[in-house]
């Protein structure tokens, strides 16, 4: 492997060679006696390490540093200093210097803190690469979907993305919010800075507020350290806060704040501090109706809902199923290391057939069990199909049988659609677990009306259900 180049400026020819000598073994060296003679040399070649003297004639060290890290973001510099400039080398660390080295240096020093620079500049360009890669991975274009309904959702991304507003992102479980909320991350002027996450139903309320804000030392029972906050950690960038709707009504009043003021409390801090953090907010919840029921404050929900983002569920948007088939068989294949496999199209017909209540989720997981579950086979054919999508199907083909029979008389139009209407809220209750709200929801009506038909038609829930 070749050796990291290091860059010597030093107007002292001795110095220039006592570095060279003692970095010579482990680096590729090149001396140069002036900040003008370094930035030339760098115009058309690369180092690793740059050792820069404070002191020199024509362009001094700090101009010449200047001149690097607007270059060469990604290049450590040392600085090299005499005992009377060491506070000059102080400021240079400010200007972007890793570190200094006061002369005479050393010989130890000066390996230690060059093995050291040269490992910071690595893992800085190495985290500077994987953010690239991320941030090309959640790039709107690589999201899925070119039904009309995910165009619009494209549109308003494209157009807030930029901005510092607030976005409120809607849908159901599984639709894709937070991939949604990264996209708007990595395509913002904020995309270098912290993107934190947090699924506020995921941690007990009394932990809720912590969790937000930190505590000092000591401001509660189990206070034995202070901790940072998700806030304070995400400054100058962006906090996700999914499922807000669950958040209690103490803590909607503390993000209040934060989004109308700018600042935030750590639990038990004396004062509060002000923090520069863009929030995405999502919810699957309709929180006009939690205002209506009091469980949401609506000063909070007009904050948040600066922008709103409405993903629509995967039963709403058919036609994006086979893209999306592809895109996860392609990408299943590679991450379980196996080879390449296509489905049948009576496979695909039935999983376009599916009122997919988990959305795109359920799908993933669909397509990973099919791969897992179908061995050697390159073609998946619907008998590997998941047990509630099988019947589902089954219901669907059997109704061309059901109008046959009212045509033909052997059957009334009333029994028929009664018929319908007992198998498809069946259907919608098995594949929501029995749970009448998210069914209606899934059915597109309101609970009161779905028990209402449950009782009029004599559907009740299974042993296994209560």
């Amino acid at each position: 492997m070749a050796k990291p180049v290091v860059l010597i400026v030093d107007d002292e020819a001795g110095v220039r060679e006592s570095v060279r000598m003692v970095l010579k073994d482990a680096y590729e060296p090149v001396v140069v006696a002036s900040g003008e003679a370094a930035l030339e040399w760098l115009e058309t070649a690369a180092c690793d390490l740059v050792f820069l003297d404070i002191l020199m004639p024509g362009i001094d060290g700090l101009e010449t540093l200047e001149h690097i890290r607007a270059k060469n973001p990604h290049v450590a510099v040392v600085m090299l200093t005499a005992t009377k400039t060491v506070k000059t080398a102080v400021g240079a660390m400010k200007l972007g210097a890793f570190d200094y080295l006061t002369k005479p240096f050393d010989i130890d020093e000066l390996r230690l803190v060059a093995e050291r620079a040269t490992e910071n500049a690595r893992l800085r360009l190495e985290v500077e690469q994987l953010r690239d890669a991320v941030g090309r991975r959640y790039r709107f274009e690589n999201i899925i979907g070119e039904s009309e309904p995910m165009q619009r959702v494209f549109k308003t991304i494209t157009a807030v993305a930029p901005m510092k507003s607030t976005v409120l992102v809607i849908g159901e479980s599984g639709t894709g919010k937070e991939l949604i909320a990264r996209a708007l991350h990595y395509q913002s002027p904020r995309a270098t800075r912290p993107l934190v996450t947090l699924n506020c139903a995921a941690i007990p309320d009394n932990l809720l507020e912590s969790e937000l804000f930190g505590h000092e030392r000591g401001s509660f029972t189990d206070a034995v350290d202070k901790k940072i906050g998700q806030f304070e950690l995400a400054d100058t960038g962006t906090i996700f806060l999914d499922e807000i709707g669950e958040m209690s009504a103490g803590l909607q009043a503390k993000l209040l704040r934060v989004l109308e003021e700018g600042e935030m409390q750590r639990v038990g801090a004396p004062r509060p501090m002000k923090v520069d953090v863009r929030v995405v907010a999502a919810t699957n919840r309709n929180l006009v109706e939690a205002i209506a029921e009091g469980r949401f404050r609506k000063d909070l929900y007009f904050r948040l809902n600066v922008v709103s983002v409405e993903l629509p569920p995967l039963r709403a948007r058919r036609d994006d199923i086979p893209h999306l088939i592809r895109h996860f068989l392609d990408r299943k294949s590679r991450e379980l290391g196996i080879h390449a496999k296509e489905l049948a199209p009576a496979t695909v017909d039935r999983l376009l057939e599916h009122a997919w209540p988990g959305n795109v989720r359920e799908l993933e997981n669909v397509i990973e069990r099919l791969l897992v579950l179908s061995g050697e086979c390159r073609v998946i054919g619907p008998d590997h199909l998941p047990d509630d999508l099988a019947a589902n199907y089954a219901m669907v083909a059997g109704s061309a049988g059901t109008s046959m029979e009212v045509l033909t008389g052997r059957k009334s139009l009333s029994d028929a659609v009664d018929e319908f209407e007992r198998d498809i809220i069946a259907q919608a209750l098995s594949q929501t677990y029995f749970n009448q709200t998210r069914a209606a929801e899934l059915l597109g009506t309101t609970r009161r009306i779905l028990k209402y038909r449950m009782d009029k038609l004599g559907i009740d829930f299974p042993d296994s259900a209560r």
